[in-house]
């Protein structure tokens, strides 16, 4: 797999994905940046909710649960020194749907969480995850 970065100016950069994709990273005004995407660690965050809900969505669908929702609340703690490494995430998924097994759902995050999610074993064992899910 490969990736692109091209700075572009100030703080922005255009990252480029394999898949033909792109997003926007800046920094924040105080580091020069202009505010105009997002910057690096929130992207890291916003992979582990990505493939977390990935992981999910797909087991919930193949074990035949009706799932209409499935959303994911991060809250990360940044070590205070630098390099600002993540410390502790809270991953807390919203689910939603007809009739849904709650041992199903449970089953779903607890594999994603602990097997599949290819994001939170890259980050563990220096990031302390804790997972939660709700049904709604």
């Amino acid at each position: 797999m490969k990736a692109r970065v091209k700075w572009l100016d100030h703080m922005s950069f255009v990252a480029e994905s394999p898949s033909g994709h792109s997003v926007v990273l800046d920094g924040s005004p105080d580091h020069g940046g202009r505010n105009l995407g997002v910057r690096p660690m929130e992207m890291v965050l916003l992979g582990l909710g990505g493939c977390t809900a990935f992981d999910v969505v797909l087991m919930l669908q193949k074990s035949r649960q009706n799932i209409d929702l499935c959303e994911v609340e991060l809250t990360a703690e940044r070590a205070d020194t630098v390099p600002a490494v993540f410390t502790s995430i809270k991953v807390h998924f919203i689910v939603g749907g007809t009739a849904l097994s709650e041992a199903a759902v449970e089953r779903a995050v607890k594999l994603s969480a602990e097997k599949y999610c290819s994001v939170t074993r890259m980050l563990e064992p220096g990031v302390v995850i804790d997972y939660s899910w709700a049904i709604v």
